[in-house]
């Protein structure tokens, strides 16, 4: 059994991020001020524990590149402070998700009673479409 990480801390150092201009409504503000954030995870180089690394990467994320680059964009909110407390938050929610191996599925047989209540099932089944037939006298 694995150990389970607790609570993965991202390393600051590690998230490169840039301000830049948001999309959307906004009037006048929204093309003056650098308010959204581009936030760059170099996933490899990171100092993640290396079974959260390959489980990270396996995602099939489309925010994630071939090089293993998380790129998040963040712009739900006005302020670039806010924007970048968010893109962190995400980013961690993200780390969280995959933090915790899945838990290994054990292969069991089905119960003698379900066996029997599937070939019931199929018998009367197959009794509605024998009754369907041409009727014989």
């Amino acid at each position: 059994m694995t150990p389970r990480h607790a609570a993965l801390q991202i390393d600051p150092d590690e998230v490169e991020m840039s301000a830049i201009r948001a999309q959307g409504a906004g009037g006048q503000n929204v093309n003056k001020v650098s308010s959204a954030v581009h936030l760059r995870y170099d996933i490899p180089a990171s100092s993640l524990p290396p079974d959260v690394k390959e489980r990270l990467l396996a995602l099939r994320d489309s925010r994630i590149t071939q090089e293993g680059v998380l790129v998040l964009k963040a712009q739900q909110h006005r302020t670039q402070e806010m924007n970048r407390t968010d893109a962190l938050a995400r980013l961690q929610a993200l780390v969280d998700s995959v933090a915790t191996p899945p838990r290994a599925r054990r292969a069991t047989k089905p119960t003698y009673g379900s066996k029997q209540r599937r070939l019931e099932g199929k018998s009367q089944r197959s009794e509605v479409k024998s009754l369907r037939g041409r009727v014989r006298d």
